[in-house]
């Protein structure tokens, strides 16, 4: 029973999650042999205030809308 967490900035719709999850689900059904039911995808979505990468904040480093 597969868990897949995702990680990520907040900003992608519904739309682009939708499609990311059919995808990633689709691939584990594949590769890893297991029932469309049995996987689960868990979105952790962070404000780009508290998520920062070489030492500057990603709001500061790549602007609001960065990423949508």
């Amino acid at each position: 029973m597969p868990v897949i967490t995702v990680k990520l900035a907040k900003g992608r719709t519904s739309e682009q999650k939708q499609q990311f999850v059919e995808v990633v689900t689709n691939e584990a059904v594949r590769i890893l042999n297991v029932k469309e039911e049995w996987v689960t995808v868990v979105f952790d979505e962070y404000d780009r205030d508290n998520w920062a990468t070489g030492g500057q904040l990603h709001s500061t480093k790549f602007g609001e809308g960065f990423g949508k």
